[in-house]
């Protein structure tokens, strides 16, 4: 009997690729500059060929998804339960990294805070945040990548080969051929996750290694302690109560996805493989490819927790106790401007600007935390892509049962 080689897994390659980043970026702390000019180049070209290809995916898989239930209705009903989890997971966030922020805030370091500034990216104005989720041109939302707006226009094309009917039966079976072509591209792309994920993750831990185990090293423990809670406790309850999944299978089935978005600290970068893990764990093709881009572009849960642990943190470092009164505020600023700076480089500190102030904090507080945010980055990643897995299983799993009842 032949033995045939046993191929590692894409999960355990990444892996493998980012422990090697960890171990090589630590002893480059000394040449960081090299790191950064010869090594990191080579993980922004897999970057930019994740980038290449993630809006014809949303685009395609979006309007594939909708054509595929033949019921606006249904579509409807879909876009509510996503929506509805995900503000639901979002204020559960904002909460924990409060509580968490809350319960640590003696262990903060005490800093000097009178030199600081940061200059805060202007929040948009909430009607111009509205306005601009709709397409003014057909070319401009995929040249820009602007993904609220390629949803928009994924959505009104979907709806109109539904409407129109048989005559467009023909554009249908090419809307599901052009997503299996562009599926085919991202395969080939993954293929060198491993690669990408070196060369993302060595250059960041040889310019932030010394400095991240330096006076923010508590408030990064906090930040990750209350990602992991979350991500186990609510995403594990979600799945098992709602989705009807083992939250063991549900978390390994997902692994892949989570060490990728640590390494790259990008939604829209991971939603490739992320697409392709809850299909493997039996989310229907048609609710995956719906739920998931729309996840990756306004649901922030990691984030979330990112502005509560922050907002306790500076508010600590300035000396100020925040009010419960303050708190609530925190919690309804953050949740709903998960949806209103989607999308937005450097989301996470647009963010934190806006709740810090909403209850009157310094805004040049950011500074504080602004050295290590990549850091903060890689984890509220993670949280957030898990989110989008949760709500596939959990959507697909409440159609099914809807599906089960009528028949």
């Amino acid at each position: 009997m032949e033995k045939e080689k046993k191929k590692l897994s894409l999960a355990s390659q990444i892996f493998i690729a980012l422990v090697i980043a960890i171990f090589v970026g630590l002893l480059m702390q000394n040449h960081a500059e090299i790191a950064t000019d010869y090594i990191k180049p080579f993980g922004t070209i897999f970057l930019n060929l994740i980038k290449f290809i993630v809006v014809p995916i949303v685009l395609l898989s979006i309007m594939s998804g909708i054509v595929s239930m033949k019921d606006i209705r249904k579509v409807g009903s879909i876009g509510a339960k996503t929506v509805v989890y995900y503000l639901c997971t979002t204020a559960f966030a904002i909460v924990i990294g409060l509580i968490g922020g809350n319960l640590f805030k003696g262990f903060f370091p005490v800093l000097s805070t009178s030199e600081l500034s940061y200059e805060a990216a202007e929040a948009t104005p909430f009607m111009d945040v509205i306005v601009n989720i709709f397409p003014s041109n057909f070319i401009a939302p995929m040249s820009s990548a602007s993904m609220l707006q390629v949803i928009v226009m994924a959505l009104l094309f979907g709806f109109s080969i539904i409407l129109v009917g048989e005559k467009a039966h023909s554009v249908a079976e090419d809307v599901d051929a052009l997503n299996l072509v562009c599926m085919k591209c991202m395969e080939m792309i993954l293929k060198l996750s491993p690669i990408g994920v070196f060369c993302l993750l060595c250059p960041v831990v040889a310019a932030n290694g010394a400095a991240v185990i330096g006076s923010l090293a508590m408030v990064l423990l906090v930040a990750y302690l209350c990602y992991i809670i979350h991500m186990v406790v609510v995403y594990s309850l979600c799945v098992k109560t709602v989705g009807g999944m083992s939250p063991l299978k549900f978390f390994k089935e997902q692994m892949p996805a989570m060490i990728f978005a640590f390494s790259s600290a990008s939604s829209v970068g991971t939603l490739p493989i992320n697409l392709k893990g809850v299909q493997k764990m039996g989310a229907s093709k048609e609710v995956a490819s719906f739920v998931l881009p729309l996840g990756a572009t306004i649901n922030m849960d990691g984030t979330a927790i990112y502005q509560g642990v922050c907002a306790i943190f500076i508010a600590a470092c300035y000396g100020i106790t925040l009010t419960p009164a303050q708190m609530i505020t925190i919690v309804l600023t953050a949740t709903l401007a998960s949806i209103g700076t989607a999308g937005v480089p450097g989301a996470g500190m647009v963010m934190l600007a806006m709740v810090l102030t909403s209850v009157g904090l310094p805004v040049e507080g950011i500074a504080l935390v602004a050295g290590v945010d990549r850091i903060f980055d890689m984890g509220r990643t993670v949280v957030n892509i898990t989110g989008d897995a949760s709500c596939a299983i959990i959507v697909s799993h409440l159609e099914e049962k809807k599906e089960a009842k009528k028949a």
